[in-house]
């Protein structure tokens, strides 16, 4: 491996912000490099606590003296320039990086990067392929931006020149990363506090995907129009994949068991390569799986192996996870935040053909709401009762623009029994009075609204 200039001669590496999923990997990569690694965090958890069982010196206050002795400084784009800690890094003189530039120059450290981007399925798409090169003894490291089982977590650290990592579009932070193989899943209207439109978010696609050089790959979505987009001025060679032989790589014979899991044959133009099945349900999974058997066939993995590590992929955290029963009634929980995740992840819940869906739906940022609120309002068709819980702020505040009473009324419009319920506690009441065997109750949304199912268990 190369080293690149960001850790090469570093002797300790601050990280503000180092309980997020991606600081904390980064912290575990320097760590496993010998660098010493410390940090600060607003709150302490479980990913906190595995850093520090590591050794790693964690603290839950933001100092100007926490940086002292660092000779790099690592931050998330949340941190402002008034932070303490990146007000005392540039009063001392102290190299600093944000948080996608510092990923961008470790993937310089490999001579194989491989970046996943698209509107949806990132980490699901990550995971797969993840677990499908470690299966191949190719020793990759892989970094995910959810929980993987098979993982033992989000991070996998390897000794070879494979690194694979989910990369995010949002403030186009994957346009600081070195991909050798770009995979674009699928390119929709998202993130609009950041991009004026789809035209904005193509443009931005596009620009990642020239970052590809002459020997790499480009592996797109051929029946996602923007994503085809996204790669016309690609350097690189593209493979596309779809549902018919207009793509380079497509699937036929396709069928679902009664959850919802697909079967297919995957195809190469007129070479069949073999049987494909999925232990995770629905279509949208169909394509997240092409796009890693071709990546890893590319890579010189055997078909067989291939197949095989699809089919023991159970999916991630908060990924249409099953999480167990109340009176009978199944309990669900999705990370969905879009309305094309959503309507992916209802036509997963409608497998269930013998349960009544209950969808619980905590709405992910006020700009998200207020831009795609009658595509929110259109995504719930297949449930059969939603109830609509407050919006989740993350990173904005609430200017009064929208509430979730606009949601419930488009709902209703549709014909569909909705309703505004706010605290966790009373929608857990709820759900505990009808809960019954022909009830299916799935908590919907990226931040926490599974503290509802939790409140059943």
């Amino acid at each position: 491996m190369n080293e690149s200039f960001l850790y090469e001669n570093k002797r300790h590496i601050h990280f503000i912000g180092i309980g997020g999923v991606s600081m904390s990997s980064l912290a575990k990569v320097m760590h496993s490099r010998g660098i010493l690694v410390s940090g600060s965090d607003a709150n302490k958890t479980k990913t906190t606590a595995e850093l520090e069982n590591l050794g790693i010196k964690i603290t839950y206050e933001h100092l100007p003296e926490n940086v002292e002795g660092a000779d790099l400084v690592v931050y998330t784009a949340a941190i402002k320039n008034d932070n303490p800690e990146f007000k005392g890094a540039l009063d001392k003189n102290i190299e600093m990086a944000e948080r996608s530039v510092f990923l961008g120059e470790l993937m310089k450290a490999y001579k194989y990067p491989c970046c996943i981007a698209g509107t949806h399925g990132k980490t699901t798409t990550t995971s797969m392929a993840g677990i499908v090169m470690t299966d191949a003894d190719t020793d990759p490291t892989v970094m995910v931006g959810g929980e993987v089982k098979e993982l033992n977590g989000n991070l996998r650290i390897g000794q070879s020149d494979f690194f694979i990592t989910e990369s995010c579009e949002y403030v186009e932070s994957f346009l600081k990363f070195y991909p050798h193989t770009a995979i674009i899943l699928n390119v929709d209207e998202d993130h609009l506090d950041y991009f004026t439109g789809i035209d904005h978010i193509i443009a931005s696609f596009q620009k990642f995907a020239e970052l590809v050089p002459e020997n790499g790959l480009v592996i797109v979505n051929g029946t996602d129009e923007n994503a085809l987009k996204a790669v016309k001025n690609s350097k690189a060679p593209v493979l596309t994949f779809g549902f018919d032989n207009s793509c380079n790589f497509y699937a036929t014979d396709i069928s679902y068991t009664d959850l919802g899991c697909a079967t297919y044959t995957l195809n190469e133009g007129d070479k069949v390569l073999g049987e494909i099945s999925l232990s995770v349900p629905g279509e949208h999974n169909v394509l997240n799986s092409m796009a890693v058997a071709i990546y890893a066939y590319k890579s010189d993995v055997p078909f067989e192996k291939i197949a095989s590590s699809l089919k023991r992929f159970g999916g991630t955290v908060r990924r249409f996870e099953q999480k167990g029963t109340y009176n009978g009634a199944l309990l669900i929980d999705d990370y969905a935040h879009h309305p094309t995740e959503i309507k992916a992840t209802m036509q997963s819940a409608s497998n269930f053909k013998d349960r009544k869906i209950t969808a619980v739906f905590q709405s992910h940022t006020y700009t998200r709401t207020k831009a795609l609120l009658k595509e929110f309002s259109e995504s719930f068709d297949l449930a059969d009762e939603i109830i609509v819980t407050d919006i989740f702020a993350a990173r904005e505040k609430d200017l009064g623009k929208v509430h979730p009473n606009d949601l419930v009324d488009l709902i209703k419009k549709r014909g569909k029994d909705a309703k505004y319920i706010s605290k966790f506690e009373d929608i857990a009441d709820y759900l505990k009075e009808i809960a019954s065997p022909d009830r299916l109750f799935i908590t919907i949304g990226a931040g926490d609204v599974f503290k509802v199912l939790d409140m059943l268990k």
